[in-house]
Protein backbone atom coordinates (compact mmCIF):
# COMPACT_ATOMS: atom_id res chain seq x y z
CA UNK A 1 0.00 0.00 0.00
CA UNK A 2 1.32 3.42 -0.99
CA UNK A 3 2.35 5.71 1.84
CA UNK A 4 0.30 8.89 2.16
CA UNK A 5 2.13 12.21 2.07
CA UNK A 6 0.71 15.66 2.73
CA UNK A 7 2.51 18.80 1.60
CA UNK A 8 1.37 22.12 3.08
CA UNK A 9 1.43 25.04 0.69
CA UNK A 10 1.59 22.31 -1.92
CA UNK A 11 -0.13 23.73 -4.98
CA UNK A 12 2.50 26.26 -6.09
CA UNK A 13 6.24 26.84 -6.28
CA UNK A 14 8.44 24.65 -4.12
CA UNK A 15 5.38 22.91 -2.68
CA UNK A 16 4.16 21.82 -6.09
CA UNK A 17 7.60 20.52 -7.04
CA UNK A 18 7.67 18.50 -3.81
CA UNK A 19 4.22 17.06 -4.51
CA UNK A 20 5.25 15.98 -7.98
CA UNK A 21 8.52 14.45 -6.76
CA UNK A 22 6.76 12.42 -4.08
CA UNK A 23 4.11 11.34 -6.58
CA UNK A 24 6.86 10.15 -8.94
CA UNK A 25 8.30 8.21 -6.00
CA UNK A 26 5.04 6.27 -5.74
CA UNK A 27 3.52 8.09 -2.78
CA UNK A 28 -0.16 8.94 -2.52
CA UNK A 29 0.13 12.70 -2.28
CA UNK A 30 -2.32 15.34 -1.10
CA UNK A 31 -1.68 19.08 -1.10
CA UNK A 32 -2.85 21.62 1.44
CA UNK A 33 -3.45 25.23 0.42
CA UNK A 34 -4.69 28.32 2.22
CA UNK A 35 -6.56 30.55 -0.21
CA UNK A 36 -6.27 30.46 -3.99
CA UNK A 37 -8.97 28.00 -5.02
CA UNK A 38 -8.58 28.65 -8.76
CA UNK A 39 -4.89 27.74 -8.74
CA UNK A 40 -5.56 24.77 -6.47
CA UNK A 41 -8.12 23.42 -8.95
CA UNK A 42 -5.72 23.93 -11.83
CA UNK A 43 -3.01 22.12 -9.86
CA UNK A 44 -5.27 19.16 -9.08
CA UNK A 45 -6.51 18.97 -12.67
CA UNK A 46 -2.94 18.97 -14.00
CA UNK A 47 -1.43 16.51 -11.52
CA UNK A 48 -4.30 14.34 -10.29
CA UNK A 49 -3.28 15.25 -6.72
CA UNK A 50 -6.12 16.08 -4.34
CA UNK A 51 -5.98 19.49 -2.67
CA UNK A 52 -7.47 20.43 0.68
CA UNK A 53 -8.04 23.97 1.91
CA UNK A 54 -7.20 25.11 5.43
CA UNK A 55 -4.92 27.58 7.19
CA UNK A 56 -2.01 25.75 8.87
CA UNK A 57 -1.80 28.57 11.41
CA UNK A 58 -5.19 27.46 12.77
CA UNK A 59 -4.67 24.57 15.20
CA UNK A 60 -8.20 23.17 15.04
CA UNK A 61 -8.28 23.46 11.25
CA UNK A 62 -5.14 21.30 11.07
CA UNK A 63 -6.63 18.66 13.36
CA UNK A 64 -9.87 18.60 11.37
CA UNK A 65 -8.15 18.78 7.97
CA UNK A 66 -5.79 15.91 8.68
CA UNK A 67 -8.67 13.83 10.05
CA UNK A 68 -10.52 14.42 6.79
CA UNK A 69 -7.49 13.40 4.73
CA UNK A 70 -7.11 10.21 6.75
CA UNK A 71 -10.80 9.37 6.34
CA UNK A 72 -10.79 9.99 2.59
CA UNK A 73 -7.27 8.94 1.57
CA UNK A 74 -5.66 6.97 4.40
CA UNK A 75 -3.35 7.32 7.41
CA UNK A 76 -0.78 10.09 6.95
CA UNK A 77 2.77 8.76 6.90
CA UNK A 78 4.68 11.78 5.59
CA UNK A 79 4.28 15.47 6.40
CA UNK A 80 6.14 18.19 4.54
CA UNK A 81 5.69 21.53 6.30
CA UNK A 82 6.25 23.90 3.42
CA UNK A 83 3.54 26.55 3.89
CA UNK A 84 4.83 30.00 4.72
CA UNK A 85 4.25 33.72 4.30
CA UNK A 86 6.34 36.87 4.41
CA UNK A 87 5.46 40.22 5.98
CA UNK A 88 8.76 42.02 5.52
CA UNK A 89 9.81 45.27 7.15
CA UNK A 90 12.38 46.60 9.54
CA UNK A 91 11.60 46.25 13.24
CA UNK A 92 10.68 49.91 13.55
CA UNK A 93 8.09 49.59 10.77
CA UNK A 94 6.86 46.07 11.50
CA UNK A 95 3.45 45.79 13.12
CA UNK A 96 2.70 43.33 15.87
CA UNK A 97 0.28 41.59 13.49
CA UNK A 98 3.06 41.16 10.90
CA UNK A 99 5.18 39.54 13.61
CA UNK A 100 2.50 37.21 14.95
CA UNK A 101 1.09 36.20 11.53
CA UNK A 102 4.46 34.99 10.29
CA UNK A 103 5.25 33.12 13.51
CA UNK A 104 1.75 31.62 13.67
CA UNK A 105 1.80 30.26 10.13
CA UNK A 106 5.46 29.51 9.40
CA UNK A 107 6.43 28.05 12.78
CA UNK A 108 3.07 27.38 14.38
CA UNK A 109 2.02 25.44 11.31
CA UNK A 110 4.79 22.92 11.96
CA UNK A 111 3.53 22.37 15.50
CA UNK A 112 -0.09 22.12 14.40
CA UNK A 113 0.60 19.57 11.68
CA UNK A 114 2.81 17.50 13.97
CA UNK A 115 0.13 17.45 16.67
CA UNK A 116 -2.37 16.24 14.08
CA UNK A 117 -0.24 13.38 12.73
CA UNK A 118 2.51 12.34 15.16
CA UNK A 119 0.37 9.91 17.20
CA UNK A 120 -0.70 8.04 14.07
CA UNK A 121 2.90 7.66 12.93
CA UNK A 122 3.90 6.48 16.41
CA UNK A 123 1.20 3.81 16.34
CA UNK A 124 2.26 2.57 12.90
CA UNK A 125 5.98 2.60 13.74
CA UNK A 126 6.96 4.68 10.71
CA UNK A 127 6.82 8.36 9.83
CA UNK A 128 8.59 11.22 8.12
CA UNK A 129 8.53 14.94 8.75
CA UNK A 130 10.40 17.41 6.57
CA UNK A 131 10.17 21.06 7.62
CA UNK A 132 11.13 23.71 5.09
CA UNK A 133 13.33 26.28 6.81
CA UNK A 134 15.40 28.93 5.05
CA UNK A 135 18.89 30.28 4.58
CA UNK A 136 17.51 33.41 6.26
CA UNK A 137 16.75 31.37 9.35
CA UNK A 138 20.42 30.39 9.45
CA UNK A 139 22.10 33.66 8.53
CA UNK A 140 19.42 36.27 9.25
CA UNK A 141 18.20 38.86 6.78
CA UNK A 142 17.70 42.62 6.99
CA UNK A 143 14.02 43.48 7.21
CA UNK A 144 12.93 39.97 8.14
CA UNK A 145 13.12 39.63 11.91
CA UNK A 146 9.77 37.81 11.87
CA UNK A 147 10.58 35.44 9.00
CA UNK A 148 14.14 34.76 10.20
CA UNK A 149 12.88 34.03 13.72
CA UNK A 150 10.21 31.66 12.44
CA UNK A 151 12.56 29.79 10.14
CA UNK A 152 15.27 29.58 12.78
CA UNK A 153 12.62 28.22 15.13
CA UNK A 154 11.80 25.53 12.59
CA UNK A 155 15.39 24.31 12.73
CA UNK A 156 15.25 24.03 16.53
CA UNK A 157 11.79 22.43 16.41
CA UNK A 158 13.18 19.84 14.00
CA UNK A 159 16.05 18.82 16.26
CA UNK A 160 13.84 18.52 19.33
CA UNK A 161 11.05 16.55 17.66
CA UNK A 162 13.60 14.25 16.04
CA UNK A 163 14.67 13.14 19.51
CA UNK A 164 11.07 12.35 20.42
CA UNK A 165 10.34 10.46 17.22
CA UNK A 166 13.45 8.37 16.74
CA UNK A 167 12.40 5.45 18.97
CA UNK A 168 9.14 5.13 17.04
CA UNK A 169 10.63 4.99 13.56
CA UNK A 170 9.78 8.63 12.89
CA UNK A 171 12.46 10.83 11.35
CA UNK A 172 12.30 14.62 11.49
CA UNK A 173 14.51 16.71 9.26
CA UNK A 174 14.63 20.20 7.76
CA UNK A 175 15.71 21.66 4.47
CA UNK A 176 17.02 25.22 4.35
CA UNK A 177 16.65 26.50 0.79
CA UNK A 178 18.61 29.43 -0.49
CA UNK A 179 17.14 31.73 -3.12
CA UNK A 180 14.94 29.67 -5.45
CA UNK A 181 13.36 30.81 -8.73
CA UNK A 182 9.80 30.93 -7.40
CA UNK A 183 7.11 33.62 -7.74
CA UNK A 184 8.17 35.01 -4.35
CA UNK A 185 11.73 35.62 -5.55
CA UNK A 186 10.54 36.83 -8.95
CA UNK A 187 8.79 39.69 -7.13
CA UNK A 188 12.16 40.99 -5.89
CA UNK A 189 13.29 44.10 -7.86
CA UNK A 190 15.73 43.17 -10.62
CA UNK A 191 18.58 45.31 -9.29
CA UNK A 192 18.23 43.66 -5.86
CA UNK A 193 18.02 40.17 -7.38
CA UNK A 194 21.25 40.78 -9.29
CA UNK A 195 23.02 41.55 -6.02
CA UNK A 196 21.60 38.38 -4.44
CA UNK A 197 22.78 36.17 -7.31
CA UNK A 198 26.22 37.80 -7.17
CA UNK A 199 26.59 36.42 -3.62
CA UNK A 200 25.76 32.84 -4.63
CA UNK A 201 28.98 30.94 -5.44
CA UNK A 202 27.37 28.73 -8.11
CA UNK A 203 26.19 31.91 -9.84
CA UNK A 204 22.45 31.26 -10.18
CA UNK A 205 19.17 30.87 -8.34
CA UNK A 206 18.15 27.39 -7.26
CA UNK A 207 15.31 25.45 -8.85
CA UNK A 208 12.26 24.14 -7.00
CA UNK A 209 12.93 20.58 -8.15
CA UNK A 210 16.33 20.70 -6.44
CA UNK A 211 14.56 21.21 -3.12
CA UNK A 212 12.05 18.51 -4.02
CA UNK A 213 14.77 15.93 -4.61
CA UNK A 214 16.08 16.58 -1.10
CA UNK A 215 12.61 16.01 0.32
CA UNK A 216 12.22 12.82 -1.71
CA UNK A 217 15.39 11.39 -0.17
CA UNK A 218 14.61 12.42 3.41
CA UNK A 219 11.14 10.87 3.20
CA UNK A 220 12.34 7.61 1.64
CA UNK A 221 13.11 4.32 3.37
CA UNK A 222 16.75 4.92 2.41
CA UNK A 223 16.72 8.12 4.50
CA UNK A 224 15.80 6.30 7.68
CA UNK A 225 19.16 6.87 9.41
CA UNK A 226 18.99 10.64 8.88
CA UNK A 227 17.12 12.55 11.56
CA UNK A 228 17.49 15.87 13.32
CA UNK A 229 19.46 17.27 10.40
CA UNK A 230 19.15 20.41 8.33
CA UNK A 231 20.02 20.00 4.66
CA UNK A 232 21.22 23.30 3.22
CA UNK A 233 20.45 23.66 -0.49
CA UNK A 234 21.67 27.16 -1.27
CA UNK A 235 24.38 27.05 -3.94
CA UNK A 236 27.07 27.66 -1.34
CA UNK A 237 25.70 31.04 -0.28
CA UNK A 238 25.84 30.16 3.41
CA UNK A 239 28.21 27.49 4.73
CA UNK A 240 28.66 26.48 8.33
Amino acid sequence: MSRVAIVTGGTRGIGRAICEALQAQGRTVVANYAGNEEKARAFSDATGIKSYKWNVGDHEACIEGCARVEAEVGPIDIVVNNAGITRDGTLLKMSYEDWTDVLRINLGGCFNMAKATFAGMKNSGWGRFVNIGSINGQAGQYGQVNYAAAKSGIHGFTKALAQEGARYGITVNAIAPGYIDTDMVAAVPENVLEKIVARIPVGRLGHADEIARGVAFLTSDEGGFVTGSTMSINGGQHMY
